[in-house]
C-alpha cells in the first residue's frame, strides 16, 4: 500500500486526531501556502503505513467540485486505495487491457527531488486505486508537498509507532457484487483469492455478510470484499451502505507488534474500541491456547485472539471514527497466522450489533 487518502470535511482537525489518537507523525503537507489554492492535504506516516487527509477550502475545479460533493454525500471516508507499482504505464495499460475502468492516464509529476508516475483506475462505488511510480523520487510524498514537523510530542512513556503497516483494507459493496468485485481484482490486477467466508461463517442469531479476501503475490495487499447476507435484521453491512450513501471502503487494519501497549495509549488518548462481555474469554484458553498476552490481561484490554494451522492472531476494533456509523479500524497483532479472526466473527458481530441496536439501526 503506497498511501490511503481520505476526503475528510477538516483535514487540520483529521491529521490532529491522527497525530494524537493513533499515534501517526505528520511528515508532508500542500495547501496555500505552497501553492494549492484548492484544497489542504495533510501526510500522515506510522512505519510503512502512510495517511492522507485532504479537504476542500473553495472548489474551483471539476476535482475540487468532486471532493466536496464526496464529503457531502458520504461523511469523512477513503476516496483512495493506492498502491505502490514498478511501472505505473505498464500497470495501467494492463488494468485498463482487462477491463478496468480507467480514471487518469499515466502523468507525471516532477520537483527537485525527481519524478513520481502516477495513474487511477476505478473500484467499487467511488473509490478509486492510483497507482504509484515513485522509485525515481526522494521527496517526502509527491511533488507539490513540503516536508512538515510531526504535530504532537509524544511522552517518554509513550510507544515509538502504534502500528508499521496497513495489513488489510476492507469494502463494502451491495448485495450480489461481492463475486464481481473479485473477479475484477483477479483479471485487473492479477490477485489470487486468498479466504472466503460465506454462510455460517458470518452469522448471528440477527445478520448476516459474505466476504471474501483477494490478494496480490507478496500477501502484503490485501482486500477483503464484503456483502451483505439475508438475515433476521439489518447487518453492519446494509448499515454501512445506508449511512455511507453506497460501497466504500469500511475499515483498515493497521498491523502491530505489540497490541497491548498500542490499545492502552490509544484509550488514553480517547479512541473508543468495541465491548466484549466477560463470557467471551472463559473458554477462550481451551481453544486459542498460548498466547504471548495472558487471558485476564486479553480480558481486560477487551482484545479477542484466534488460532489456525499457521499460528495466531491477537485484534481488536474501533467504534466507528466519525459521527456517521461508518469507517472504522482495526488493530492486529499476527503470530503467524495469516487468517483474519474467524473464531471471532460472531464474538465481533455481536458487538457490533450492540452497538447498532444503541444507534437504532438493528
Amino acid at each position: 500500500m503506497d498511501a490511503v487518502v481520505f476526503a475528510v470535511g477538516n483535514a487540520k482537525q483529521a491529521a490532529h486526531y491522527y497525530s494524537t489518537a493513533f499515534g501517526m507523525h505528520l511528515t508532508a503537507y500542500a495547501g496555500p501556502e505552497n501553492g494549492s489554492r484548492e484544497t489542504a492535504s495533510y501526510v500522515l506516516e506510522s512505519g510503512s503505513a502512510r495517511f492522507v487527509f485532504t479537504s476542500v477550502i473553495k472548489p474551483s475545479s471539476d476535482h475540487g467540485r468532486f471532493l466536496a460533493e464526496h464529503v457531502a454525500e458520504h461523511g469523512d471516508g477513503v476516496i483512495d486505495l493506492a498502491i505502490e507499482v514498478p511501472d505505473a504505464r505498464a500497470a495501467y495499460a494492463y488494468a485498463v487491457e482487462h477491463g478496468a475502468r480507467g480514471l487518469q492516464e499515466p502523468y507525471e509529476l516532477k520537483d527537485d527531488d525527481g519524478t513520481v508516475v502516477l495513474a487511477s483506475i476505478a473500484t467499487y462505488g467511488e473509490t478509486r486505486h492510483t497507482l504509484v511510480e515513485r522509485s525515481g523520487y526522494s521527496g517526502a510524498y509527491l511533488p507539490g508537498y513540503a516536508a512538515a514537523e510531526p504535530l504532537v510530542r509524544r511522552s517518554a512513556d509513550s510507544p515509538k509507532r502504534f502500528f508499521q503497516a496497513v495489513d488489510h483494507c476492507v469494502g463494502n459493496v451491495e448485495l450480489g457484487r461481492m463475486n464481481e468485485w473479485v473477479e475484477f481484482y483477479n483479471k485487473v490486477m492479477g490477485f489470487t483469492n486468498m479466504k472466503e467466508f460465506v454462510g455460517d461463517d458470518i452469522a448471528t442469531e440477527y445478520s448476516a455478510l459474505m466476504s471474501k479476501v483477494v490478494s496480490d503475490g507478496t500477501r502484503k495487499v490485501k482486500f477483503p470484499i464484503n456483502e451483505p447476507a439475508v438475515g433476521k435484521k439489518k447487518s453492519q453491512i446494509d448499515e454501512y451502505l445506508e449511512f455511507y450513501g453506497g460501497p466504500g471502503v469500511q475499515h483498515i487494519a493497521l498491523a502491530t507488534n505489540d497490541i497491548v501497549a498500542s490499545v492502552r495509549a490509544m484509550r488514553e488518548a480517547g479512541v473508543q474500541f468495541l465491548d466484549v462481555p466477560d463470557s467471551y474469554y472463559e473458554t477462550l484458553g481451551e481453544w486459542v491456547g498460548e498466547t504471548r498476552v495472558p487471558i485476564e490481561e486479553l480480558k481486560e484490554l477487551k482484545l479477542l485472539a484466534d488460532r489456525d494451522e499457521d499460528g495466531y492472531l491477537l485484534q481488536i476494533f474501533t467504534k466507528p471514527v466519525q459521527d456517521r456509523p461508518t469507517v472504522f479500524f482495526e488493530m492486529i497483532e499476527r503470530h503467524g497466522s495469516l487468517g483474519f479472526g474467524k473464531g471471532n466473527f460472531k464474538a465481533l458481530f455481536e458487538a457490533i450489533e450492540r452497538e447498532q441496536e444503541r444507534r437504532g439501526n438493528l
